[in-house]
């Protein structure tokens, strides 16, 4: 008998930051789980297709380069998803640009959230409420499956041989033995925990702990300052020598890691890594928190009447003081490490 014919393939698009696109991936796995049969196509933007290399539940992957002939690049890839004859096209941002393309994409199927400014052309559209105890994932989920009342879905990451070997030299170099990951920048100014409060932490962090600091190549620097001043050893700055996926590695296998409301939280979190979350001017009911199954979140014991201050952070703090930063104490994050050395006892 000849063998059955695929159903349509579906586009999912999410070209915003490297989070978003990693909390993306669970819908891969849901869809992988409920239609296995049905090809899946990711259009990222340029720089977060590496996320993706090698991702066994996703047929090709389609890159935007924001940075270079941004929209005469949109317009080719709206061809493109046009030849490509679509069964589903999802965009999970609420930008007119992905809107665009879901909306002139041909597919007989285009969704999106109802907030994107073309959403009067899509077939089918999901709320997106920021609403305490609703996940972004669930939210995304929404997009496929409008009635979802299952649990949050994780999102998931495969990392190759290379990204373990890679992980695997880097924790030989520095002698073995436990260790602790800490990726101590932020896109935004008001989501990152201070130098000096991360100094802080790695004078109080017992001395038998390896710690690695991680990042890409635009937090090298501030790495490397930590680096110097903190004068402790066993630090090592691994900043833009590692892949996100060989990061994602290397976090699994930390006793913990500490990050602020960002990327290396995602990453834990897709790779079941134990994480330390820090939150500054961001709180954890927008829905963007860690899923790791030990998932600690750190911030002010002290409501503020000023935070939440916005969804994704500032240049600086409005009120200038920066309270909801330099007020979480020490301690805070060293009794989530004994949390985390306990859970390693059982």
């Amino acid at each position: 008998m000849p063998a059955p014919t695929p159903p349509p393939a579906v586009l999912l698009i999410q070209t915003a930051f490297i989070g978003d696109v990693i909390l993306a991936t669970a819908l891969l796995e849901y869809l992988h789980r409920t239609e296995p049969a049905t090809p899946v196509d990711f259009l990222v933007r340029r720089g977060n297709e590496g996320l993706l290399k090698g991702h066994p539940h996703v047929r090709q992957v389609l890159v935007w380069d924001k940075k270079q002939d941004k929209y005469q690049g949109l317009l080719e890839l709206l061809k493109q998803i046009r030849r490509t004859s679509y069964g589903r096209v999802v965009t999970l941002q609420r930008f007119a640009s992905t809107g665009l393309l879901t909306a002139f994409s041909g597919a007989p199927e285009r969704v999106g959230f109802d907030k994107n400014p073309l959403a009067r052309f899509f077939t089918r559209t999901a709320p997106h409420v920021l609403e305490a105890g609703v996940h972004e994932v669930t939210r995304n989920l929404h997009l496929l499956t409008p009635d979802y009342r299952g649990p949050v879905v994780p999102p998931r990451l495969y990392p190759s041989a290379a990204d373990e070997q890679a992980a695997a030299e880097a924790v030989a170099a520095a002698g073995g033995g436990p260790y602790i990951c800490l990726a101590p920048t932020s896109v935004w100014f008001t989501k990152q925990f201070p130098e000096a409060q991360w100094q802080k932490l790695l004078a109080a962090l017992p001395p038998e702990y390896t710690v690695f600091l991680l990042g890409g190549p635009p937090d090298t620097e501030a790495c490397q300052r930590l680096l110097v001043q903190s004068g402790r050893p066993g630090l090592v700055n691994l900043s833009g020598r590692l892949s996100l996926l060989a990061s994602a590695v290397l976090m699994r296998g930390a006793v913990l890691n500490y990050v602020n409301d960002s990327a290396p939280m995602h990453l834990c979190s897709a790779v079941g890594a134990p994480v330390c979350a820090v939150y500054c001017s961001t709180v954890p009911a927008f829905g963007f928190g860690p899923l790791s199954p030990f998932s600690r979140i750190v911030e002010i014991e002290e409501p503020l009447p000023c935070r939440p201050c916005g969804l994704h952070g500032h240049a600086a703090c409005p009120l200038g003081h920066f309270r909801c930063a330099h007020d979480i104490r020490t301690e805070q994050l060293l009794a989530v490490l004994g949390e985390a050395v306990k859970e390693l006892s059982f």
